[in-house]
Order: C-alpha cells, then sequence, then structure tokens
C-alpha cells in the first residue's frame, strides 16, 4: 500500500521523538506525518501544510518507533506461575506434559490473550516459536494466525517442530514430536498458505525446528535446505544453558554455534532465541556469516540459565533484537522491560558503560528489525517507513521532570501507552486495546487455563 493523497493525514505534533534513523536524530519537539500506512513526514518544531489533517497531541509524551519482539512462545500464556523455581531442563519436563494437551482453541485463546497483552507494552511487531503440534490438536498455527489478525499485530509466526522424543534420547513426550517428512510438507504448506512477501506485509513465516535437543540433524538440514527454497528465514534455539552446551559436547563433539555452522545454520537468514553461552569464536561465527540473536535477559534470568554477552555481540556487529520468550518463563511479558533488563544485566556482566540507554531502546526497535530482515520496513521513524508508533506518556507522577526521556522509558516504571499504531491503525489508546475486549479474553484466557492444566492430571 501506497501513500494515498485521498485518505486523511494524521499529525502527531509536540512529542519528543526518538527516531532510530541512521543518525540516530532526536527532536525535542517535533512531528510525524502518517498517510494510510506510511510516514509520510517527519521533523523538528510545529508541521506546516496540515491544516486538513487529523492532530494528534504528543505535549508530554515520546514518540519510538514500535516494539519489536524476536522471540516469544504465545501457547505459554495458559501457563504462566508453574514450575517457578525449575533449571530449563526441570522446567521443560514438567510443562512437556501440560503443553502436550493444547489444541487449535487453546492456542487461539493463549495467543489472543498474550498479543493483547503484548500490544499495551508498546509492541507492534512479535514473532512466536511454535513447536508442540499435537497429533489430534486441529490447526493450531491457523489458530493463532486468526488471533494475530484480531489483534492488529504484524505477525511472524515462526512454524516450530521436534523429532526427537523421549525413546529417542530427546526431551519432550513422544506424542508431541512430529516425523521428518510430516514436518517438512507442513512447513511447506505454512508458507505457501500464509507467507506474504510484500513491502507492508503483516504476516511472514519463518521456518522453525526447537532445539538441539529435541530434533534430529536431519531435521534441522532439511529444514534450512527448505527454508532457502521458500526464501524465508529460519529460527531456533541456541545456546540457552550449560546444560545444552554438554550436551552438544556429548552427542556431537562440539558446541552448539559449531553444531548449527556443521548443518548450513549460520547467515543472514537465521537467528538464535538465546545465545547466552557463546566463546568468542561463536560470536566471531555469527558476526562474520550475519547470523542473529534474540537476547532474552527477563527468561534468561527467570530460569537461572546465565546473563548473555549481549554487549560483545552489539560491539561485533551481531544483529541483535530482544525477546520476552513463552510466558511461562516471564511472567511479564513486556518489550520496555526487555530493554531496561538488556541495558542493567551488560553492565552488571560488563562494567556501566556496556550499554547505554539508547542502544537497549535500538535493540527493541531498529535492531529487531534487522533480526527479522525488515530493517527497511519498520524499525525507526523515517520518511516512506511503515506507521508503526509508540507514543508513551511521560508526564505524569511516575516520569514527570525526567531530564531524559529515554532513560524514563528503559530505566523507569513502564509509562502509559498514549497511542499505538501498527501499520497507521490505532490499536492501543490510553493504555486501553481497541481491538479486541479485554475483560472478555482475560475470562477465556482463565477458562482455558483451568482446562488445561485439568488434562494433565
Amino acid at each position: 500500500m501506497h501513500p494515498n493523497p485521498t485518505e486523511p493525514q494524521r499529525v502527531i505534533r509536540g512529542a519528543h521523538i526518538v527516531t532510530m534513523d541512521s543518525s540516530r536524530a532526536e527532536y525535542r519537539t517535533g512531528y510525524v506525518v502518517v498517510e494510510g500506512n506510511r510516514i509520510v513526514a517527519v521533523g523538528e518544531g510545529e508541521p506546516v501544510g496540515y491544516d486538513d489533517a487529523q492532530i494528534i497531541d504528543g505535549i508530554g509524551c515520546v514518540l519510538t518507533p514500535g516494539l519489536i519482539n524476536t522471540h516469544h512462545h504465545l501457547y505459554q500464556w495458559l501457563t504462566r506461575g508453574l514450575a517457578v523455581d525449575h533449571t530449563l531442563f526441570e522446567w521443560l519436563t514438567t510443562l512437556y506434559p501440560i503443553w502436550g494437551g493444547i489444541d487449535a482453541d487453546a492456542v487461539y485463546v493463549g495467543a489472543k490473550g498474550a498479543l493483547a497483552h503484548l500490544v499495551r507494552t508498546g509492541c507492534t511487531t512479535s514473532t512466536d516459536h511454535h513447536y508442540v503440534v499435537p497429533r489430534d490438536g486441529g490447526d493450531v498455527f491457523g489458530a493463532e494466525i486468526t488471533a494475530a489478525a484480531e489483534v492488529g499485530i504484524r505477525f511472524h509466526p515462526c512454524r516450530g517442530s521436534m523429532d526427537l522424543g523421549e525413546s529417542a534420547g530427546g526431551l519432550p513426550p513422544d506424542h508431541i514430536v512430529e516425523q521428518l517428512d510430516a514436518i517438512l510438507e507442513g512447513s511447506r504448506e505454512a508458507v505457501d498458505t500464509w507467507h506474504d512477501p510484500s513491502f507492508d506485509s503483516m504476516l511472514r513465516i519463518t521456518l522453525a525446528p526447537c532445539s538441539p535437543f529435541s530434533v534430529t540433524g536431519d531435521l534441522l538440514r532439511e529444514s534450512a535446505l527448505l527454508a532457502r527454497d521458500l526464501g524465508v528465514r529460519l529460527h531456533t534455539h541456541l545456546a540457552e544453558t550449560l546444560d545444552e552446551e554438554d550436551f552438544c559436547l556429548e552427542k556431537f563433539g562440539c558446541r552448539p554455534v559449531q553444531y548449527m555452522e556443521s548443518l548450513g545454520w549460520t547467515g543472514s537468514d537465521v537467528w538464535y532465541a538465546h545465545a547466552v553461552h557463546l566463546d568468542d569464536h561463536d560470536i566471531g561465527v555469527l558476526a562474520a556469516s550475519g547470523t542473529g540473536a534474540a537476547h532474552c535477559p527477563t527468561s534468561n534470568a527467570r530460569l537461572g540459565a546465565g546473563i548473555a554477552r549481549a554487549a560483545d555481540l552489539y560491539a561485533a556487529g551481531v544483529p541483535l533484537g530482544l525477546g520476552v520468550d513463552g510466558a511461562a518463563s516471564n511472567e511479564s511479558c513486556c518489550m520496555l522491560e526487555e530493554a531496561h533488563h538488556a541495558a542493567l544485566f551488560a553492565r552488571a556482566r560488563s562494567g556501566p558503560r556496556a550499554m547505554s540507554v539508547r542502544q537497549s531502546l535500538e535493540l527493541a526497535t531498529i535492531g529487531g528489525a534487522q533480526v527479522l530482515g525488515r530493517e527497511n520496513e519498520i524499525g525507526s521513524i523515517e520518511v516512506g517507513k511503515l506507521a508503526d508508533l509508540a507514543l508513551w506518556r511521560i508526564d505524569g507522577l511516575a516520569h514527570s521532570g525526567i531530564t531524559d526521556p529515554v532513560a524514563a522509558l528503559v530505566l523507569g516504571s513502564r509509562p502509559p501507552l498514549e497511542l499505538l499504531l501498527i501499520n497507521g491503525r490505532d490499536v492501543v489508546r490510553r493504555d486501553e486495546v481497541c481491538t479486541v475486549d479485554e475483560e472478555v479474553v482475560a475470562r477465556q484466557v482463565a477458562d482455558e487455563h483451568v482446562e488445561l492444566v485439568a488434562k494433565a492430571g
């Protein structure tokens, strides 16, 4: 969709604008003009020549690009608060029997709840890594895609998979793993049915075998070949815990990044979730190949997995975004909290100058766009880009008088979200989702949670 002069213009004026463009320009009292789903003007001061436009008062607010979530598990919204003091492998073995009971109805409700909450935290684009595909569960991928369309979020669902069950030495129960041929057929079908490569696409598909300890090398190798044949991206979990590193050393005789590199899983079309336990060589491989990473600081802390070398990844030029991860390992699922923790944990690990507040906000915006291969479309406030914008109010008690508006966002508590535009459409107004009924969705989530946990006995 191109800007149409017959479409009404909207002008956001008076806000502090953080563009995240190539020069990282900021306007202390600026304006942005939107036509349809495109940004058509950005500047400092008062806009001129827009007398017939709808004016949105941004005084007392900060305007940022919409936040981009590069790793999530939406179905886990139904299983928050379980296994809260477990290691990753203990957590997985506790929750897999519950997750094995999901079906399309549960996935729809969980995705709708998770995404409705996510947009309230300023998120305009989200991935989802869905790898639990019960044999009698119905169309779980179609269910979450329907939920995302209703919420109005830009969506990158990852067609996940597992083919290494307990009986073959993997972690997941056998009844929720698939056969290799069925996975490849389902992956091709997902891309053929839903993937939209157009500039202003609201829906793109990624292929995403789950992890080295839940899939075979054949699945990883064949998925990489298929994804490149279809022109889509690749995603998986990697180097999340020391247990995983030990698993790879024992089973494959090499570290996780070396293993994935041997199977064709490096390149500018690949990104890893977590990437916590990397050595200098691993970081060099990612940087040289353009392989990206989704940094999930809150989930990694919740599970005690460790603190990723985010500052080193950033300094090396690795495409780096942020992810909330699944709600079963990050009950808050707040994108601004990820930016907050990214800055704090980088400094805790590497010193007070390891990551600035603007760099952490960069990870949440243009960094995430780079990870998803959409830096020419989203992630910054520039003329010609899509109108995915978050307007944050910082003139209330929690933030008024703060010197640096970016510090208010990254270091302060989450400010009220005055307006969230996705593809030029209002999705949140005055901190309330306006595309779905939050109270109805909350009741549906509560009911589905009870039913799902009861299934597991």
